[in-house]
């Protein structure tokens, strides 16, 4: 198998595996927060990527985010979000997703979106153009109709997926650009999980995403399948927080400015 090929089977079948345990019974940990969990599921499901990788892609490093790390020496490194939304997932929401990336010194090479109960799986890299279900993903693209390129559609004009933990809102130094580019978006819309925010943002279905202190799993395989989709993406420093951006150019444009604009220094 290539790359899109490894990545879509393992992203499809650490998410099977992960909801088959589910219907099984888990209960949760508490990681940071009572919003912060693990299961056994994200043990398991991230062990089984690991030992596929190491069989597969033996030269390649490899990193979890529930610990798993090989430095590898390729130079690439597949980046593993076994469960990303486990707070939903626990709690009988669907909108939970298995996430890979590979990335290399210049970032992110490809993404694999998995989301098991709706049956969406995003694919895309900087080599093959952003697809969900094998079907190509447009919705960054001109149409016939002669509307506008949803590319350049102002923020204004668009709802915002985003997501920030309450205890967050207390802190001015983060509190500000999210209020300033929340407040710039004509909606808003939190459901937990970036990566299948992400992958929404690629199809269509959302329009711009923004979120601070995303780790590299819950960044990168988004990142890649919404530039794979024609989107653009950003990362920027606002008072000591990086913030992450996706979405059409001139919502990413845009966004940029609202959270600059909340910086106090």
């Amino acid at each position: 198998m290539d790359d899109y090929q490894l990545a879509e089977a393992l992203v499809r079948e650490a998410g099977n595996l992960a909801l088959l345990m589910r219907q099984a019974g888990l209960e949760g940990q508490q990681k940071t927060s009572v919003s912060d969990v693990v299961t056994a599921a994200d043990h398991a499901a991230e062990a089984y990527v690991l030992e596929q990788l190491q069989r597969c892609r033996p030269d390649d490093g490899i990193l979890g985010e529930e610990g798993a790390s090989e430095q590898g020496n390729s130079g690439r490194t597949w980046v593993i979000d076994p469960v990303d939304g486990t707070y939903n997932f626990l709690h009988g929401s669907t909108y939970w997703c298995s996430a890979i990336a590979l990335k290399d010194s210049s970032g992110a090479l490809l993404g694999a979106i998995f989301q098991p109960e709706e049956d969406k799986l995003w694919l895309g890299g900087t080599t093959r153009a952003a697809t969900l279900n094998g079907e190509p993903l447009t919705s960054f693209r001109s149409n016939d109709s002669g509307g506008r390129v949803r590319a350049e559609t102002p923020l204004a004009e668009q709802g915002a997926a985003t997501y920030i933990h309450p205890t967050w809102l207390a802190d001015p130094m983060c509190a500000m650009p999210w209020h300033a580019a929340a407040t710039s978006a004509a909606s808003l819309r939190m459901f937990g999980s970036g990566s299948c925010d992400l992958g929404r943002v690629a199809d269509g279905e959302l329009d711009c995403w923004f979120q601070h202190s995303s780790p590299e799993w819950d960044w990168l395989p988004g990142q890649a399948i919404v530039l794979a989709a024609g989107g653009a993406a950003d990362v920027v420093r606002v008072n000591g927080l990086e913030w992450f951006v996706a979405g059409g150019t001139t919502a990413v444009r845009q966004l940029r400015a609202a959270l600059e604009s909340g910086s106090v220094g």
